[in-house]
């Protein structure tokens, strides 16, 4: 990342990205968590009309490719207004069909039904969260019984990381347990089948828990 990049980053605010800087920070994000959910999309067993959540929605890019998989309901939540003016952006044509809707909320208090979603992914949001334990229990209400939940992020706690991620953990203040810690902290939201994905070469991981 140049000084520009992280001078965008800084004001644009990843926790929960706001104004112009925001916006150019989340188009970055969309090329640069490319490779990762590509990777850990595999590990969703889309068959075709299921019913998808993304926490933390981000850019929209990965609700985008989720589209290519399904045909069923697809749901962008994020807190952060810039985020969901640029997912609807990214996916109008999918959302003027009907198949999607974005919305602003937060996880700590989602505004679904018990058993709502097939399928729950969170793509590189997982660090920002306030309070994992209980906000993983509140994903776990509103998955469906034997739907899947997917945590995916370029990094994870218990290894040697660079510099550059060391350096944005302490000043992003981000939470980033180790693979240990992910399988407790599922299991004990109640998610069962509890299975840790990693990617040799990579410091990828994709925590994958079911209802």
């Amino acid at each position: 990342m140049n000084e520009t990049e992280k001078s965008i980053t800084e004001q644009g605010n990843p926790a929960k990205p706001v104004g112009k800087a925001g916006e150019e920070m989340l188009i970055r994000m969309n090329a640069s968590h490319y490779d990762v959910t590509g990777w850990a999309l595999d590990f969703m067993e889309l068959s075709g009309n299921e019913t998808v959540l993304d926490i933390g929605c981000g850019g929209g890019e990965t609700l985008k490719r989720i589209s290519q998989k399904t045909t069923g309901h697809l749901t962008g939540l994020d807190y952060s207004p810039v985020s969901v003016k640029m997912t609807g952006q990214r996916n109008a044509e999918i959302i003027a069909s009907g198949r999607m809707n974005v919305i602003e909320a937060s996880v700590e208090k989602m505004p679904f039904s018990d058993n709502s979603f097939d399928r729950i992914i969170t793509v590189e949001s997982f660090y920002f969260w306030k309070n994992p334990p209980e906000n993983l229990k509140e994903v776990h209400r509103v998955l469906a019984t034997d739907g899947i939940f997917l945590i995916v992020a370029d990094i994870h706690g218990g290894i040697e990381l660079s510099d550059k991620a060391l350096e944005n953990i302490r000043k992003y203040n981000l939470y980033n347990p180790t693979l240990e810690e992910f399988h407790e902290l599922l299991e004990n939201a109640g998610f069962k089948d509890v299975k840790i994905h990693t990617e040799s070469g990579t410091d990828w991981i994709c925590a994958e828990g079911r209802k």
